[in-house]
């Protein structure tokens, strides 16, 4: 809590004209680029690797960025999430982040504690992915299992969120573009997955080129 404190306290020293300027405009409303759902990790911190400002995205976090497919009756932010990101805020855009070293997968694959069980039905969500790397997927040889199911999950989640069928619409529409992202913590690197290619491919220039160039045709 001291750091936290102490963070907001330079916070407002160091709070420039602009930033005031922006927070007073954002206070007005927000236009945010895009839906991005991240892992609740400590570690992954979206807008500091994305390099955006605040008012770009709307985060939705939670353990193991998991959204839980249509059919799912046991909870309702995350889809309340998606309904508020495109009917009221009119996104196109949607991003799905896992990252490297996850401990919800780690859990998923380990077991969860038998005090737990919120969380061991929350990461059921994950399941899918965990079996079909146990059933021989392979997105990128030489990962661990738990990194490897980390990709797999990002596709799965994707794969959930695909099947709502107010997603599904905007979709087929050419409204909605759903991207699969992973984060490499140890290398601070961001991969984007590419279907042709069925891998993640690092972000770099040219990889930044490729996509800039499907999102505005």
């Amino acid at each position: 809590m001291k750091k936290l404190i102490q963070g907001i306290v330079e916070f407002r020293k160091g709070l420039t004209p602009e930033y005031r300027n922006l927070f007073a405009k954002l206070a007005l409303g927000q236009k945010p680029d895009a839906l991005f759902i991240a892992c609740s990790d400590s570690r992954v911190v979206p807008n500091l690797f994305a390099s955006t400002n605040p008012g770009d995205l709307l985060v939705l976090r939670n353990i193991g960025n998991l959204i839980p497919p249509p059919e799912s009756k046991t909870e309702e932010s995350t889809q309340a999430g998606l309904e508020f990101a495109i009917f009221n805020l009119n996104i196109q855009d949607i991003i799905v982040c896992g990252h490297s070293e996850c401990g919800a997968i780690n859990t998923l694959i380990q077991g969860c504690n038998k005090n737990c069980p919120h969380t061991s039905a929350w990461l059921e969500h994950a399941r899918p992915a965990h079996k079909k790397v146990q059933d021989g997927l392979v997105i990128h040889p030489g990962l661990s299992e738990s990194n490897q199911t980390s990709l797999v999950n990002v596709l799965q989640q994707i794969e959930h969120i695909s099947r709502y069928p107010f997603v599904r619409e905007k979709l087929d529409k050419g409204e909605l573009r759903i991207h699969g992202w992973w984060f490499d913590i140890a290398q601070a690197d961001v991969y984007c997955y590419e279907p042709t290619l069925n891998q993640f491919v690092l972000i770099d220039e040219n990889e930044s080129e490729i996509i800039l160039k499907r999102v505005t045709n």
